[in-house]
């Protein structure tokens, strides 16, 4: 048998989050109105049993009290018994059912539309429940019933007949249960109420459903129409309900996305800048060297030139692998106690020579033992860069730079900090907050551009940075969970401190 397939539209309006809510919201109409339906069909019901039980009881006292069925010579033995019709309580209704049976459930009298055999089963279940008096229904098989418009479902209520103290027999009453078919009516007027309910609530529901959507359909569109070279676009839903919060936070999250991809390009546009100028140098350098024979002189002059671009770009390519193990979150820190002072006196030591060698004061004030739970060599990695900092960019007749330990509170917190302080030319304000992205320099001057051998700055090019040193600084400094703080002022100088969390707080 062939597979029929439906067109794709309503393939995916079968499929959407949409006809699936209307369907649920539809469910749970269908069963609300299921139960009212119930109650009211039961509720109307009982009523109406019990307003019919009432009437047969309030029927049978009257013919019991009736004047000719007083002497009961309704149940005397005689060849002519006068009729049961003829003297009927003008109460009884036309499909109603009366019985007269002597006390073997033989019938002597009756009246209404009912026949044998039912009237024979009638009159044996009510001798059986006369004592009782409770009702018993009987659902009647003969035409004579339905042919007076009844429903076929009978009530009957059974009671004693006696003469002075001997009982001589039983009054059956019985009339049907739903003579006008008002159950039937109310059922057939619920169902199609229930049903043009349901069907309205289905065409309601899906539009109101469309309508509360409309805002995915925008976030799917824009998010196909978004690629990695166009992340400008946005939706700008104003809504304060769920789904513009959604949008709200779409679009944020694309403005991350479309910062985070441009700081990925300018970040591959600089990387590329810092490695082109050391490449195109030793190009240069050695294709004058071989152009022409040379003297011993002028080919170490060249091999020292090379060796010192080499050693820059391998110090850029560590730099930018230990960024980008940062930014993977792949930086593996191996935890241990570390006291900040060792590490003060161990950078003091390495760029002492450094120091010297460019005529810039070196010098520590108060050490205490400060305890912190950190990677000693990346810590060392850290306050190494801001020293180097202060010594390459220091400016001034007296060139100081000074290092210096404490602790204070922060909040909760006790935190250790550790200064380098210069008297160098200090930073612009404006260029503050800038100080920690990648690549930045706030002098272009000190862009990268290698000097000679010799230079009196003593500095050769190895020592030139490309403004990646403080970044690492700072992502080193979060990674355990402290900060970098830098305050300068034009003409006196700039103060870097690294500040982190210890584990042997003490009083400030």
């Amino acid at each position: 048998m062939p597979k029929i397939h439906l067109p794709d539209r309503f393939l995916e309006v079968f499929l959407s989050i949409r006809f699936r809510l209307t369907l649920w919201f539809v469910a749970i109409l269908a069963l609300v109105l299921a139960l009212f339906g119930g109650f009211v069909y039961t509720l109307q019901a009982r009523d109406l049993s019990r307003a019919t039980l009432d009437r047969l009881a309030n029927e049978i006292r009257q013919i019991q009290t009736s004047e000719r069925f007083a002497d009961r010579e309704f149940f005397e033995p005689r060849v002519a018994v006068p009729s049961l019709s003829q003297d009927a309580s003008p109460a009884l209704h036309a499909d109603d059912v009366l019985a007269l049976t002597d006390p073997t459930g033989h019938v002597v009298q009756q009246y209404g539309p009912m026949d044998n055999p039912d009237l024979g089963s009638v009159a044996a279940i009510g001798t059986a429940q006369g004592s009782s008096g409770g009702p018993f229904s009987y659902t009647v098989r003969s035409s004579a019933a339905s042919s007076q418009g009844s429903t076929g479902e009978y009530v009957f209520l059974a009671a004693p007949v006696t003469l002075g103290s001997s009982l001589i027999g039983y009054l059956i009453l019985g009339t049907p249960v739903d003579p006008t078919g008002q159950l039937h009516r109310l059922l057939l007027t619920l169902l199609i109420g229930g049903i043009g309910t349901l069907l309205l609530a289905l065409a309601g529901g899906y539009w109101l459903a469309d309508r509360a959507l409309r805002p995915v359909v925008a976030i799917t569109e824009a998010a196909r129409q978004i690629s990695e070279s166009d992340l400008s676009r946005r939706l700008n839903l104003n809504g304060r309900d769920e789904l513009g919060r959604l949008a709200g936070t779409f679009d944020q999250m694309l403005a991350r996305l479309q910062a985070a991809f441009e700081r990925q390009r300018q970040f591959t546009a600089d990387a590329s800048h810092e490695l082109r100028t050391p490449v195109t140098i030793v190009d240069l350098e050695a294709s004058r060297a071989l152009a022409a024979v040379r003297s011993p002189e002028e080919y170490q002059r060249v091999l020292l030139v090379i060796q010192s671009e080499n050693a820059y770009m391998a110090a850029l390519l560590n730099d930018l692998l230990t960024l980008s193990r940062m930014d993977a979150g792949r930086l593996v820190l191996e935890l241990d106690e570390v006291d900040l002072s060792d590490l003060v006196v161990e950078v003091v030591e390495r760029l002492t020579p450094l120091a010297r060698r460019t005529a810039v004061d070196l010098s520590t004030g108060e050490l205490p033992e400060l305890i912190v739970k950190g990677d000693r060599r990346y810590l060392m990695q850290t306050m190494t860069n801001l020293v180097e900092n202060a010594i390459k960019y220091v400016r001034a007749p007296m060139k100081r730079v000074r290092l210096e330990l404490g602790s204070e509170q922060e909040g909760a917190r006790a935190m250790g900090w550790v200064s380098v302080e210069d008297n160098g030319p200090g930073i612009p304000a404006e260029h503050l907050p800038l100080l920690f992205d990648r690549f930045y320099q706030v002098d272009q001057a000190r862009s990268r551009n290698p000097e000679p051998p010799g230079d009196s700055s003593g500095l050769d090019s190895s020592t030139s940075g490309a403004g990646l040193g403080l970044s690492i600084v700072q992502a080193i400094a979060q990674a355990h969970d402290g900060k970098v703080v830098v305050r300068s002022e034009v003409g006196k100088g700039t103060r870097f401190e690294l500040r982190l969390p210890l584990l042997n707080p003490r009083p400030a």
